[in-house]
């Protein structure tokens, strides 16, 4: 059985930094489902498609053929056979997908490339809902978040080093509705899993944050252990009334 870790949580909570951080210091595949929904996105952006034409976009998403690979040690997203990564992390692409992924043809078809990963491979995995929906039975959930203050923050200096023009005000209340739809959505909102560990990350760093998860793990794995050995000793508790 692969072992799986599931981080869930709002745009800009740095969900990305922190799977891929604790996917290499534990030696195990990240699996970036963000990047799959972006390139989705990308492909409904560049057919000219309304954000708001849950019909089209349902139709079109099977056009859309989405593979990952693993280069070098990285993540490589591509979309009929294009590698995309350098397109996938723009607003308009963010804002896209935040729109397409609520439409359930195009969760349907990731999601069950991303169960297929997972059950092949021990595996980080981050998104909106892959404790709740896409890995219910993940050895360790996390839902990690922070404020929309601090997350717009982040987000603004990243832009601001990438030279490019940006509003605080602007990126905040993107954010916020961005929230608003995943944790309003239909299909699979946005929601902490009730078996999660909540990490606010508001008031840590990054290194704090991956050494909080890395201890989770730890925790989990020999709280495992144990009930492993006490089945096998027979001392395991018995099921029934």
């Amino acid at each position: 059985m692969s072992y799986n870790i599931a981080i869930d949580g709002p745009a800009g909570a740095g969900k990305s930094t922190i799977a891929k951080a604790v996917a290499q210091k534990l030696q195990i595949i990240y699996v970036d489902t963000g990047a799959m929904y972006r390139a989705m996105a990308l492909f409904m952006l560049r057919e000219g498609v309304d954000p708001s034409d849950g019909e089209t976009i349902s139709g079109r998403c099977r056009e859309a053929d989405i593979t990952i690979a693993y280069e070098e040690g990285g993540q490589v997203v591509y979309l009929n056979g294009e590698n995309v990564n350098a397109c996938l992390r723009t607003e308009e692409v963010g804002n896209m997908a935040s729109a397409t992924s609520a439409q359930p043809a195009v969760r349907e078809k990731l999601v069950e490339l991303q169960r297929v990963l997972a059950a092949k491979e021990d595996c980080v995995m981050d998104g909106r809902d892959i404790g709740t929906c896409v890995l219910p039975d993940a050895q360790v959930k996390i839902y990690l978040t922070a404020s929309s203050e601090v997350r717009a923050r982040r987000r603004y200096k990243e832009l601001l080093a990438k030279g490019e023009k940006c509003d605080l005000k602007e990126i905040q209340k993107s954010i916020e509705e961005r929230d608003y739809r995943d944790m309003h959505r239909e299909h699979s909102p946005l929601r902490q899993a009730e078996d999660a560990v909540l990490v606010d990350s508001s008031d840590m760093t990054i290194d704090e944050v991956i050494a909080r998860i890395l201890e989770l793990c730890r925790r989990r794995a020999a709280g495992r252990d144990d009930e492993e050995g006490r089945a096998a000793d027979g001392d395991a508790p018995k099921g029934g009334a």
